[in-house]
């Protein structure tokens, strides 16, 4: 199944309001969803017999910057039985003087999205709703801040230690 039959199913499936848009420039062509839909398209390319993206191999939090006003996210799906890839990304604006960007999770799907996502909270501040367990997974449970995110400060100490680059 090529890229625009699969974007063809979503839109008979869910609407045309589905995907926002699609970049095909690059090296693997994106499907831009709703981000109140990711679960249910996740759902559909997993089930749906003629997709069947039975992998999540990469989620990826994305801070698009200060001037922006935008974070997302980006899934990496795979088909392993077709030998398919597909890119979902999702993104909506967000006022950094608030509290962190939330998205829909969608471990009930991929159960692998557990640790991307909590990866991606850790690094990026990325709050992901419904996520059964969502806290750091590499930093200490006490550190400030989010290092991936493009207006973050990097401390000089942790605990009296001087960080040292």
């Amino acid at each position: 199944m090529m890229f625009a039959e699969i974007k063809q199913l979503l839109i008979d499936k869910f609407g045309a309001d589905v995907i926002e848009g699609e970049e095909t420039g690059g090296l693997q062509p994106a499907l831009l969803i709703a981000p109140d839909s990711i679960v249910d398209v996740c759902l559909e390319v997993r089930n749906n017999p003629t997709t069947y993206f039975d992998f999540l191999s990469c989620l990826t939090g994305v801070d698009y910057g200060v001037e922006d006003g935008r974070f997302g996210v980006v899934y990496h799906l795979a088909s392993m039985p077709y030998q398919l890839q597909l890119t979902l990304k999702i993104s909506k604006a967000h006022n950094r003087e608030e509290a962190e960007p939330v998205f829909k999770s969608i471990t009930s799907v991929y159960r692998t999205a557990d640790w991307h996502e909590r990866e991606a909270y850790d690094l990026v501040g990325i709050f992901f709703e419904g996520h059964p367990d969502l806290r750091r997974i590499l930093l200490p449970d006490d550190w400030e801040g989010y290092p991936l995110r493009k207006d973050y400060k990097t401390a000089e100490y942790y605990k009296g230690i001087k960080i040292d680059f």
